[in-house]
């Protein structure tokens, strides 16, 4: 199991772009790596139709994408195609989908779905999100059921935060979205917090604690 903060594994597999070292690939980008349980499944076909889709605005926010699951390459190519006959999809697929048919990674990564199982009885893998930082180091990870597609939208809101709480002492609230307010960190004095956010708002409370700050998203 990786934990948030750790160096994610710096891994080598075979892709349906060759043989890959996975911190080669990101390079200095941001990456997502994300699982699936099997090709040719419904729901899988719909996810990775979409982030295919998506792939414009993940490449604008310096993202670079891998999927996995434990079928072989020749197996993910020949899937490609029905991917993209269903999600309208032409050209060159546009990001990597990684092989692990020793289940390997996928162990080793709790990527590992005990409910779901193939004809052979072994376990799949389930829908496991890793989003890894330039730094290689893991900032978010979210595992959902094999019966459960995932919104992407969620996952590029996610590194919005993720990259501007990086870079600027704030914190998202909930259901943030780019360009709505922050809040100002805790650790953040006053006499700090009026030089760094000017605009910033202290919220009333029945507890009288000055805690609830908000500021205009910082640029």
């Amino acid at each position: 199991m990786v934990n948030l903060g750790d160096v994610f594994p710096n891994f080598s597999a075979d892709s349906t772009i060759g043989s890959m070292k996975f911190h080669t690939y990101l390079g200095d980008s941001w990456g997502v790596l994300f699982s699936h349980p099997a090709d040719y499944t419904p729901v899988c076909t719909t996810e990775l139709g979409r982030v295919a889709k998506l792939v414009p605005e993940f490449t604008k926010r310096n993202v670079k994408l891998c999927a996995l699951s434990c079928d072989s390459v020749d197996s993910h190519n020949g899937w490609i195609k029905d991917i993209q006959t269903y999600n309208n999809l032409s050209g060159d697929f546009p990001y990597p989908i990684v092989a692990d048919e020793s289940r390997d990674l996928a162990v080793s990564l709790g990527m590992v779905d005990p409910d779901e199982k193939d004809a052979a009885g072994m376990p799949l893998t389930c829908r496991a999100v890793f989003v890894v930082g330039p730094d290689k180091k893991l900032k978010l990870s979210i595992l959902y059921p094999a019966t459960t597609g995932r919104n992407f939208d969620e996952i590029l809101r996610v590194i919005d935060s993720l990259q501007l709480t990086a870079v600027k002492k704030v914190a998202t609230p909930a259901d943030w979205k780019e360009g709505g307010d922050c809040m100002v960190v805790p650790s953040i004095s006053p006499d700090e917090a009026k030089t760094l956010f000017p605009k910033h708002k202290v919220h009333q409370v029945p507890s009288g604690k000055a805690y609830l700050r908000t500021t205009p998203q910082p640029q």
